[in-house]
């Protein structure tokens, strides 16, 4: 059975069962043949200048949320994360042993969000985030990937949503969120299937199940801004992926294609996204790369540029601006991953009364500690997760003192990860979406 949560402060492991249980399956030849293959299959050039170019000079080390949290342990230092990790791997030319490969597990799906804050102090622009995916990878390919993560990636395969969700149960929730609008605007429609619609509108997996009224609101938007738009009742509606970060491209390419061919059957002229980051990257960044294709063969628009193009154009107006003082968390797969910080304050400043900057922001901002993947690992990690992140409370609490009330966060894993943070360290503050905003404070 799984050992029980770690007290992080103690330098604890915390390895659920599956982790475990895979792992004592496996041979030193098993884990051998596999890692072996992977580094002379998918190591390339990038993987080799990364590993051989790397001073150990410790630039990285205050970028990593994990090491200023955890008083600046040092083998919670980024460049500390490769050694104990790919450098193991790397070094034995792949034959490690069963409790080395679980290490390396734990640390690439736990102790790294992907945030790429890192390599932004590197000297030499490493990616860390690169070689962390190149371990996932090695343990997807082993079958050593937390529970919780992988029942998630199964479901991806079983439905091509993560949540479960059933084709009807789907349509239904369209059909209900429109007839809730109606009840604010009668001639409101949530369109499926509208064929060579101006925009395919996408959505993740959670939002039918947990978060329907973003379905709601974006509809208003679209109605208010008088959009040509359509979503679709078939497999492809959600965005998300949690196989790219469980190290499963085959099925990230399989979940993109069928994202994209979504939208491409009914010709439509592009995709807007939610507000969610990592399914942005999936989309935009990652899917269409491992496809072949240098860039997705639709234009994806993530909702925050979406959202600044309506303003900019005329398309919305805002008739009252928020009141209570907001403050703005960057997430890192929109802000460093697109540079959309400086849309994404527009949208803010444009709509809200009283805006207050956390510090640092932009591409320097902390991570939440739940994107990439970590808080898809489920229970067993909940409080390394947060503890993790005392330096993302702290930076809350700073803006708080200024006077920030409310805290506004773009995307779905940022909401997760800021409630339990706000939750844990007892904050008196309020998260919101962009659209939760917008959707009330425009013209309609």
């Amino acid at each position: 059975m799984a050992t029980p949560e770690t007290d992080v402060k103690n330098n604890e492991t915390v390895l659920d069962d599956a982790i475990i249980e895979s792992a004592n399956k496996l041979s030193e030849d098993d884990i051998a043949r596999v890692i072996q293959g992977m580094i002379k299959a998918e190591g390339g050039a990038r993987f080799k200048v990364y590993l051989e170019t790397c001073m150990r000079c410790g630039y990285c080390s205050d970028a990593c949320h994990y090491y200023l949290s955890m008083d600046k342990e040092p083998r919670l230092a980024p460049a500390a994360k490769v050694k104990q990790t790919i450098g193991e791997f790397v070094r034995n030319n792949g034959r490690v042993s069963r409790e080395t490969l679980m290490k390396a597990c734990e640390i690439a799906f736990t102790d790294c969000n992907l945030c790429r804050r890192c390599m932004m102090y590197c000297p030499f622009g490493i990616d860390v985030a690169f070689l962390m995916l190149f371990v996932r990878r090695a343990c997807h390919k082993l079958g050593v990937v937390p529970r919780y993560i992988q029942d998630t990636a199964h479901s991806h395969s079983a439905t091509t949503n993560q949540m479960w969700v059933q084709e009807d149960e789907w349509i239904d929730t369209l059909q209900w969120q429109e007839d809730e609008a109606r009840d604010e605007i009668p001639d409101i429609r949530i369109p499926i299937e509208k064929e060579d619609a101006e925009v395919y509108y996408s959505v993740i997996g959670p939002e039918p199940k947990f978060r329907a009224q973003l379905i709601y609101q974006a509809a208003v938007l679209m109605h208010a801004a008088g959009v040509d738009w359509t979503m679709t009742s078939f497999p492809g509606w959600d965005n998300s992926d949690m196989c790219m970060f469980t190290g499963d491209m085959e099925m990230t390419a399989r979940l993109k294609k069928v994202h994209y061919e979504s939208a491409l059957n009914l010709r439509c002229k592009r995709i807007v996204m939610g507000e969610c980051g990592h399914a942005f990257r999936s989309v935009y960044d990652v899917g269409n790369r491992f496809l072949g294709w240098k860039m997705p063969p639709i234009e994806v628009v993530h909702a925050v540029a979406f959202y600044d193009e309506l303003l900019s154009e005329g398309k919305i107006r805002i008739a009252e601006k928020f009141k209570r003082p907001v403050t703005f968390h960057d997430p890192c797969n929109i802000v460093r991953g697109q540079g959309l910080h400086e849309k994404a304050r527009s949208v803010v400043r444009q709509s809200c009364e009283t805006f207050i900057e956390m510090e640092p922001n932009r591409e320097y901002n902390y991570c939440c500690c739940a994107g990439g993947g970590v808080i898809n690992c489920g229970p067993p990690y909940k409080n390394k997760r947060v503890e993790s992140n005392r330096v993302k409370a702290e930076q809350l609490m700073a803006a708080r003192e200024k006077g920030a009330e409310v805290v506004i966060a773009p995307c779905h894993n940022c909401h997760g990860g800021l409630e339990d943070i706000i939750h844990h360290y007892k904050i008196d503050m309020d998260i919101m979406f962009l659209i939760d905003i917008l959707s009330e404070q425009i013209e309609k």
